[in-house]
């Protein structure tokens, strides 16, 4: 037995980029402040409180003069803007991969940092429902770069770490994964990130930093179907 983990925004559904405008909309009605939008990709995985937090540090602001309150009055006001603007679909190529996936051995995952309501409703709405566990920040007690999200999903599907692949797309996805002590490959999609975003957490061998890049999630189709289901 096999399996396949799937971090969701950015690897599975387009959801990242209105993650980073309802971010931006956030900052700046309940902080008047504005942020780089590219500090959210860079950030994606990480708890919604703990993200808002970091954005903070970046702009210069001591974490201890950031009211909880504030924190967690931006983070809720995120949540609303992201339901009111998103209109995400799955990336092309989504749907056919996980349909080609249903083999006898091969067990699939979502494992995200969203909360189990936004994570089920995107997966509804993209008719991607054929995952065997979902793992959602309901479920953890660290997100992203811990390694708990992978490990419990682990757990759940009673895997071992070398009979898994993660599909991630983001920096502390992929460190989460190596943490983790699973292999694991990187579909950029429409990221706005760089390789330099990903420095010192992949291959610097260009040889070895291809075997694990791909372009987008339907250019990693072939890969992950031979690897799981032959």
């Amino acid at each position: 037995m096999k399996g396949i983990l799937f971090d969701m925004d950015g690897v599975l559904i387009d959801a990242m980029p209105y993650h980073a405008e309802a971010f931006r909309i956030a900052f700046e009605e309940k902080a008047n402040q504005k942020i780089d939008k590219r500090d959210v990709f860079l950030l994606e995985g990480m708890p919604s409180n703990d993200l808002v937090r970091e954005i903070f540090k970046k702009i210069n602001k001591s974490e201890r003069q950031i009211e909880d309150s504030l924190v967690k009055d931006i983070s809720k006001r995120k949540g609303q803007v992201f339901k009111e603007i998103q209109k995400a679909k799955a990336f092309d190529g989504v749907t056919e991969l996980i349909e080609s996936l249903n083999c006898d051995d091969c067990l699939k995952a979502v494992v995200s940092g969203a909360s189990k309501q936004e994570v089920k409703s995107l997966l509804e709405e993209n008719n991607l429902n054929n995952f065997d566990i979902l793992i959602t920040g309901e479920d953890l007690e660290d997100g992203k770069p811990d390694p708990e999200p992978f490990q419990t999903a682990l757990r759940k599907l009673n895997l071992k770490p070398s009979e898994a692949i993660i599909v991630e797309n983001a920096p502390l996805g992929i460190e989460s994964a190596i943490r983790a002590g699973v292999r694991y490959i990187v579909t950029l999609n429409n990221t706005p990130l760089v390789l330099a975003d990903f420095k010192g957490i992949i291959p610097t061998d260009k040889d070895k930093a291809n075997e694990i890049i791909f372009r987008d999630t339907k250019s990693a189709s072939k890969f992950l179907i031979d690897w799981c289901c032959k």
